[in-house]
């Protein structure tokens, strides 16, 4: 039988729509409004600020010193990355059943899930300039895709993504000077540029922004619960939060299709050629090596792996005959004759 998966099916299950599907892949974004419930938001919400004034303390982030202020919280970080490593809270949200609904669409059948971010962007702070995502994050096929959850409302005052639609079609630019490897091969463009200061806010030094000047920009205003999913060459931006009172915090997660070969671990030295056995196998299945979750979050990395057939699928052809009937390639082939330069009919043999 060939390989098939099937979606389960759960009573919250998110089905995307074929519109959806055709706006993400005609303008590099799609957002889905309150996929994740407020209930939810507000947990998340409450455990990152545990995090960041030091009530919680998880492994590899050390807590503020007892006698400081809230500016120097505030100075302190703007966001953490991999927490889902560490973090039994953020793990469950990489893996969150209604954003893997989505992203089984928009990659799929099977997801790995590779790196989570919190960002808290408090009144003041935060931003990020032009950037496209897998210039970061390499995969062979590519086909990374980033998932931001918004834990407030966030609009143009208080530092809501910016994107450039249509931008996902660029190839990614590379680095002048390359410490990995990138999605095209190297030399294969006749007039591809490096930039340089990629991320930086100030357009002035970030060589791309004149790529983004290409496109018509547009703010992404969402609510707590909505998530933006983005192709990972996507150009796409933020502004730091001018407001005084308001934060916006936001989750985001990185995906990648799971038979994706991924020679990236956020810096952190891996054995062997790639470090898919460091990522969690989401959804679906896969030839490639994979983690499971520290903290027991469903997924199918936790599943058995499904009974695949090994015979080839039969797939069907118009006969030549009076009658039309549909016939087999597997029963009979057409093959030209050298002698009499005609095609004629033979029966399939294992040899050819």
């Amino acid at each position: 039988m060939s390989y098939r998966v099937l979606s389960v099916q759960r009573p919250d299950r998110y089905a995307v729509k074929v519109d959806e599907y055709v706006h993400y892949q005609r303008h590099g974004y799609l957002v889905v409004r309150s996929l994740v419930s407020q209930d939810e938001v507000e947990e998340l919400k409450q455990h990152a600020m545990d995090l960041f004034y030091g009530r919680k303390v998880v492994p590899g982030m050390e807590p503020p010193p007892p006698e400081a202020t809230e500016e120097q919280l505030m100075k302190r970080f703007s966001r953490v990355h991999m927490l889902h490593r560490v973090d039994a809270m953020s793990e469950r949200f990489l893996l969150h059943p209604r954003i893997l609904d989505v992203l089984e669409v928009l990659i799929g059948p099977d997801v790995l899930a590779l790196q989570t971010m919190l960002f808290y962007n408090p009144p003041g702070r935060g931003g990020q300039g032009w950037h496209q995502d897998a210039y970061y994050i390499t995969t062979y096929p590519d086909t990374l895709i980033g998932a931001w959850l918004a834990l407030d409302d966030a609009d143009e005052e208080n530092g809501c993504l910016w994107v450039a639609p249509g931008s996902n079609a660029e190839p990614i630019y590379p680095d002048p000077h390359p410490q990995r490897g990138y999605v095209h091969s190297d030399g294969a463009f006749a007039d591809i540029g490096a930039v340089e200061n990629v991320s930086h806010l100030d357009d002035a030094v970030n060589t791309l922004a004149p790529i983004a000047r290409k496109y018509a920009w547009v703010s992404v205003p969402v609510q707590a619960g909505d998530v933006v999913f983005f192709q990972g060459h996507l150009l796409h931006r933020s502004y730091p939060n001018r407001t005084r009172d308001r934060w916006r915090r936001a989750f985001v997660s990185h995906y990648c299709n799971a038979r994706s070969w991924v020679p990236w671990n956020h810096g952190i030295p891996y054995e062997g050629d790639c470090a898919n056995y460091q990522h969690i196998l989401a959804r679906g299945t896969t030839h490639l090596p994979f983690a499971k979750p520290k903290f027991g979050t469903p997924c199918a990395a936790l599943e058995p792996p499904p009974v695949l057939g090994l015979q080839a699928p039969t797939r069907m052809m118009g006969g030549m005959g009076s009658n039309s009937e549909m016939q087999s390639v597997q029963e009979k082939v057409s093959a030209f004759d050298p002698d009499d330069k005609t095609w004629r009919s033979k029966k399939a043999s294992a040899d050819g």
